[in-house]
Protein backbone atom coordinates (compact mmCIF):
# COMPACT_ATOMS: atom_id res chain seq x y z
CA UNK A 1 0.00 0.00 0.00
CA UNK A 2 1.28 3.47 -0.86
CA UNK A 3 1.17 6.00 1.97
CA UNK A 4 2.23 9.61 2.46
CA UNK A 5 4.25 10.04 5.64
CA UNK A 6 3.06 12.80 7.96
CA UNK A 7 6.06 12.41 10.28
CA UNK A 8 9.56 10.97 9.99
CA UNK A 9 9.33 7.17 10.25
CA UNK A 10 12.61 5.43 11.00
CA UNK A 11 13.51 2.94 8.30
CA UNK A 12 10.87 4.18 5.85
CA UNK A 13 11.38 7.86 5.14
CA UNK A 14 10.99 11.48 6.09
CA UNK A 15 7.89 13.63 6.39
CA UNK A 16 6.14 14.14 3.05
CA UNK A 17 7.70 11.09 1.38
CA UNK A 18 5.52 8.68 -0.57
CA UNK A 19 6.49 5.14 0.39
CA UNK A 20 5.23 1.62 -0.24
CA UNK A 21 4.63 -0.37 2.97
CA UNK A 22 2.81 -3.56 3.91
CA UNK A 23 -0.99 -3.22 4.11
CA UNK A 24 -1.15 -4.40 7.74
CA UNK A 25 1.62 -2.04 8.86
CA UNK A 26 -0.19 0.88 7.24
CA UNK A 27 -3.70 0.03 8.50
CA UNK A 28 -2.74 -1.14 12.01
CA UNK A 29 0.11 1.19 12.90
CA UNK A 30 0.87 4.17 10.64
CA UNK A 31 -2.65 5.39 9.88
CA UNK A 32 -4.15 4.97 13.41
CA UNK A 33 -1.17 6.78 14.97
CA UNK A 34 -1.56 9.55 12.36
CA UNK A 35 1.95 8.99 11.08
CA UNK A 36 0.73 8.50 7.50
CA UNK A 37 -2.29 8.75 5.22
CA UNK A 38 -3.23 6.61 2.26
CA UNK A 39 -1.83 7.95 -1.02
CA UNK A 40 -4.93 8.51 -3.14
CA UNK A 41 -4.95 10.48 -6.39
CA UNK A 42 -6.56 13.49 -4.73
CA UNK A 43 -4.00 13.51 -1.88
CA UNK A 44 -1.10 13.17 -4.33
CA UNK A 45 -2.49 16.04 -6.39
CA UNK A 46 -2.95 18.14 -3.24
CA UNK A 47 0.65 17.50 -2.19
CA UNK A 48 2.03 18.34 -5.64
CA UNK A 49 0.12 21.65 -5.58
CA UNK A 50 1.42 22.40 -2.09
CA UNK A 51 5.01 21.69 -3.18
CA UNK A 52 4.61 23.91 -6.25
CA UNK A 53 3.25 26.73 -4.07
CA UNK A 54 6.16 26.42 -1.62
CA UNK A 55 8.69 26.48 -4.48
CA UNK A 56 7.04 29.60 -5.92
CA UNK A 57 7.15 31.35 -2.54
CA UNK A 58 10.81 30.40 -2.06
CA UNK A 59 11.66 31.75 -5.51
CA UNK A 60 9.95 35.06 -4.70
CA UNK A 61 11.77 35.32 -1.36
CA UNK A 62 15.11 34.61 -3.03
CA UNK A 63 14.40 37.22 -5.69
CA UNK A 64 13.63 39.81 -3.01
CA UNK A 65 16.80 38.86 -1.10
CA UNK A 66 18.94 39.28 -4.24
CA UNK A 67 17.44 42.74 -4.84
CA UNK A 68 18.07 43.71 -1.21
CA UNK A 69 21.65 42.38 -1.45
CA UNK A 70 22.33 44.57 -4.50
CA UNK A 71 20.88 47.55 -2.67
CA UNK A 72 22.98 46.95 0.47
CA UNK A 73 26.21 46.18 -1.41
CA UNK A 74 26.45 49.75 -2.67
CA UNK A 75 26.03 51.29 0.78
CA UNK A 76 28.47 52.46 3.43
CA UNK A 77 26.78 52.04 6.81
CA UNK A 78 27.77 54.60 9.45
CA UNK A 79 28.21 53.08 12.90
CA UNK A 80 28.56 55.66 15.68
CA UNK A 81 30.39 54.43 18.78
CA UNK A 82 31.72 56.01 21.95
CA UNK A 83 35.42 56.81 21.87
CA UNK A 84 38.06 58.23 24.16
CA UNK A 85 41.46 59.45 22.96
CA UNK A 86 40.85 57.95 19.49
CA UNK A 87 40.15 54.46 20.86
CA UNK A 88 36.82 52.69 21.11
CA UNK A 89 35.26 51.69 24.39
CA UNK A 90 34.96 47.98 23.65
CA UNK A 91 34.48 46.87 20.04
CA UNK A 92 31.83 47.02 17.35
CA UNK A 93 29.49 44.01 17.60
CA UNK A 94 26.86 42.45 15.37
CA UNK A 95 24.21 44.17 17.49
CA UNK A 96 25.76 47.58 16.78
CA UNK A 97 25.65 46.87 13.05
CA UNK A 98 22.04 45.63 13.30
CA UNK A 99 21.07 48.83 15.15
CA UNK A 100 22.77 50.99 12.50
CA UNK A 101 20.92 49.11 9.76
CA UNK A 102 17.63 49.50 11.66
CA UNK A 103 18.14 53.27 11.70
CA UNK A 104 18.37 53.12 7.91
CA UNK A 105 15.17 51.05 7.68
CA UNK A 106 16.60 47.53 7.30
CA UNK A 107 15.41 44.99 9.87
CA UNK A 108 18.16 42.37 9.89
CA UNK A 109 18.78 39.87 12.67
CA UNK A 110 22.17 40.20 14.37
CA UNK A 111 22.80 36.46 13.93
CA UNK A 112 22.91 36.91 10.16
CA UNK A 113 25.69 39.50 10.34
CA UNK A 114 29.31 38.36 10.13
CA UNK A 115 32.22 40.61 11.04
CA UNK A 116 35.48 38.93 10.04
CA UNK A 117 37.90 40.85 12.27
CA UNK A 118 37.18 42.50 15.58
CA UNK A 119 36.67 46.23 15.10
CA UNK A 120 38.50 48.19 17.78
CA UNK A 121 39.35 51.44 16.01
CA UNK A 122 37.73 54.03 13.76
CA UNK A 123 37.69 53.58 9.99
CA UNK A 124 36.21 51.51 7.15
CA UNK A 125 35.61 47.78 7.57
CA UNK A 126 34.03 44.98 5.56
CA UNK A 127 31.04 43.06 6.85
CA UNK A 128 28.88 40.28 5.43
CA UNK A 129 25.13 39.77 5.84
CA UNK A 130 23.39 36.49 5.03
CA UNK A 131 19.99 37.45 3.65
CA UNK A 132 18.80 34.07 2.33
CA UNK A 133 20.21 30.68 1.41
CA UNK A 134 23.19 31.31 -0.87
CA UNK A 135 22.46 35.08 -0.91
CA UNK A 136 24.88 37.30 0.96
CA UNK A 137 25.56 41.02 0.83
CA UNK A 138 28.98 42.49 1.48
CA UNK A 139 28.70 45.93 3.03
CA UNK A 140 31.16 48.51 4.25
CA UNK A 141 31.00 49.86 7.79
CA UNK A 142 32.21 53.35 8.55
CA UNK A 143 33.01 53.39 12.25
CA UNK A 144 32.82 56.98 13.46
CA UNK A 145 33.00 58.69 16.83
CA UNK A 146 29.66 59.43 18.49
Amino acid sequence: MKVILLTDVQGHGKKGAIVDVNDGYARNFLIPKKMAIEATKSKLNEISQKIAKEERIMAEEKEAAVARAKELSNMVIPVAVKTGDGKLYGSVTNQDVANALAKLGYAIDKKKITIKDSIKSLGLYDCEIKLYREVTAKIKLNVIAE
